[in-house]
């Protein structure tokens, strides 16, 4: 039985309500928001998905440059182009992203309706190991600091971004915090016997695949010390991949992680984790039968169908409130009582 309550306002979020952040491109999705609380609002920290305007017969895509944009123009009947993903095209044996991701503050008083506050600044991939972009933030919230993880996109592959703030004005950053090929970072948000933790999803074309690790740091900004938790499943609604949504969290039980999976044929759903409280490499249960599966409309249909995935939550008491994105295309809201997820783990 899924025990995820969908908000009856959803989607919350689609990207007509936000606009391009420059003239000449338009925004295709929002997607995955980090969420927080700061100032007395719940914020949430999407990704901006954009691109030129589509025209018929050409494949056009936005690239960072030291001194902008570049677009890229191919016509769809060169016979180097493999245009079958929506997300990521080959040419010439080169691989693009059909999109540029940056990342944008928005707020909300009552967790439902959410506008973009004045003063606060989008955040935009730099340098060479950002040039397609940065996607996917997840944001925990260590003592006074503020953790910004997010996936950074280039063509050397795709790795950890980190950047640290206390204001959300003026932002640290600290480069690549783990390179390629990695993602699904989220951080703790307190210290496990005086050190951080972080979840992370390494990933691997040939001996392998993209299994949960756990890893620690003294500083939590050099990382060491990891450990694979969560493998793929053969035959299970998570066989293809697995990886973290947003930070853990604290129960009486253990730190309870939502996490998203996917099978052969890309449906993306969520499910459980459960890691001790004293040592969270070791899993206490783990869910057998997905928490939430793509069933709204906006769910099953979109830039990239059969999709939940969340990397960002706000827990008040018993009801941990998820944002997720729906069809890698609008954003949405559900609500989750922690005693029920940890009651579908016998817990």
């Amino acid at each position: 039985m899924e025990l995820a309550k969908r908000f009856s306002q959803n989607p919350l979020l689609r990207p007509a309500d936000v606009p391009p952040s420059r003239q000449g491109l338009e925004v295709a999705c929002l997607l995955n928001p980090g969420v927080f609380e700061f100032d007395g609002k719940t914020w949430l920290i999407i990704r901006v998905a954009e691109r030129p305007a589509q025209q018929e017969g050409v494949i056009s895509f936005p690239v960072l440059k030291s001194g902008g944009i570049d677009i890229i123009e191919i016509p769809l009947n060169e016979p180097e182009l493999d245009a079958t993903d929506p997300r990521v095209i080959n040419y010439k044996g080169a691989d693009y992203l059909t999109t540029l991701s940056h990342l944008r503050l928005m707020c909300s008083d009552d967790g439902i309706h959410f506008y973009e506050p004045e003063g606060y600044p989008a955040l935009h991939g730099e340098g060479p190991l950002q040039s397609f972009g940065i996607e996917d933030c997840r944001v925990s919230k260590v003592e006074d600091t503020y953790y910004l993880t997010f996936t950074a996109v280039s063509p050397n592959g795709v790795g950890v971004g980190l950047r640290t703030t206390k204001d959300w004005k003026t932002f640290e950053h600290h480069g690549m915090m783990l390179p390629p090929h990695n993602k699904d970072v989220a951080i703790f948000e307190e210290k496990v016997n005086g050190k951080y933790y972080t979840l992370h999803r390494p990933s691997s074309v040939d001996i392998g695949g993209n299994y949960i690790w756990l890893a620690e740091s003294p500083d939590g900004i050099y990382w060491g010390n990891h450990r694979i938790i969560a493998t793929t499943r053969k035959g299970h609604w998570d066989s293809k991949r697995v990886g973290a949504g947003a930070a853990p969290i604290k129960t009486e039980k253990g730190w309870l992680e939502i996490y998203h999976g996917a099978n052969e044929k890309h449906q993306y759903c969520l499910g459980l984790l459960l890691l001790d409280l004293n040592d969270p490499s070791k899993v206490i249960a783990r869910s057998n039968e997905p928490i939430m599966v793509p069933s709204a409309d906006y769910e099953l249909t979109g830039f990239f169908g059969q999709v939940v995935f969340t990397n960002g939550h706000i827990v008040k008491g018993d009801k941990v409130t998820i944002y997720y994105g729906a069809a890698d295309e609008v954003v949405c809201a559900a609500d989750f009582s922690i005693s029920q997820l940890l009651s579908s783990l016998n817990c």
